[in-house]
C-alpha cells in the first residue's frame, strides 16, 4: 500500500499520532530530502529505510518505489513540509500506482495553503490555488486572466520574488486592492499582513524577509 503522509510546516507538534503510526509501520519512507526529513523522523524516533524522491528523480527511481510497492512492501510519501503532492511530483507517483492497481491511503495534515487561508478572513469556499507563479513564460497572461476573478487567489512565493509579485498585483489590480500575505507559518514569529496592496509593499521593502511566503488576493 501507498500512504500519503502530510507532515508539518514546521512546528513538529502539527503531526498528527495516525502520521506517526504510519511512518512507524511501514517498510520504507519515500521523501524529497534525507536530511530535512530526518530531523522529523529523529524527533518521533522513527527508523524505517529511506527513498529520496524529488522534482528532480529519474524515472528509475520511480520505478525503484513501484517495484517494491508491487512486492507487497507498504511504502509512505512524505514531502519536506506539509502534504505530498501540493507543489511537488508526489502526484506522479500517485497515479503510477493508482494505473497498477495499488491502493492509495491518504493520511491528511497540514497544508501551508489551507493553514493560511483559514486565517486570511477572505473568502475560503471558493478559492483557487496556483502554487509558484512562473517566472517569466506565461506570467503576463496569467495575471491578465485573473482580473476577472470571483474567487480568492492562492500562491506560493519565495523570498527572492515577494516583491515583484506584489508589483505585479498592483499592476493587475490596483494598488489598494486587499491582499493577505502569510510568512514563517506555525513558527514561532508567525505573521500575517492584511493591508492594501501598496503598503504590503512598502512594509516588506522594509524589513528583513526570510522563508517562504503565501498571498491571497
Amino acid at each position: 500500500m501507498l500512504y500519503i503522509v502530510a507532515t508539518p510546516i514546521w512546528n513538529l507538534e502539527d503531526m498528527t499520532f495516525r502520521a506517526v503510526r504510519t511512518l512507524k509501520e511501514v517498510d520504507y519512507i519515500a521523501c524529497e530530502d534525507t536530511r530535512t526529513s530526518g530531523v522529523l523522523l529523529k524527533h518521533y524516533d522513527i527508523k524505517k529505510p529511506l527513498i529520496s524522491y524529488h522534482s528532480f528523480s529519474t524515472e528509475l527511481k520511480l520505478d525503484k518505489i513501484m517495484d517494491l510497492l508491487k512486492d507487497w512492501k507498504d511504502v509512505a510519501l512524505i514531502s519536506d513540509a506539509g502534504t505530498p503532492g501540493i507543489s511537488d511530483p508526489g502526484y506522479m507517483l500517485v497515479r503510477e500506482a493508482i494505473k497498477n492497481d495499488i491502493q492509495v491511503s491518504p493520511i491528511p495534515g497540514v497544508s501551508a495553503c489551507i493553514t493560511a487561508l483559514s486565517a486570511s478572513g477572505l473568502q475560503m469556499n471558493h478559492f483557487l490555488y496556483l502554487g509558484f507563479l512562473p517566472v517569466k513564460k506565461w506570467r503576463q497572461t496569467l495575471f491578465t486572466s485573473l482580473q476577472n476573478k470571483e474567487q480568492t487567489v492562492v500562491i506560493y512565493e519565495s523570498v527572492h520574488r515577494i516583491l515583484r509579485t506584489i508589483e505585479d498585483i498592483i499592476k493587475y489590480f490596483w494598488e489598494n486592492h486587499y491582499i493577505v500575505v502569510g510568512r514563517e507559518l506555525t513558527k514561532k514569529f508567525e505573521e500575517f499582513k492584511r493591508w492594501e496592496a501598496s503598503e504590503v509593499l512598502e512594509h516588506f521593502k522594509k524589513n528583513t524577509m526570510k522563508w517562504e511566503f503565501v498571498v491571497m488576493f
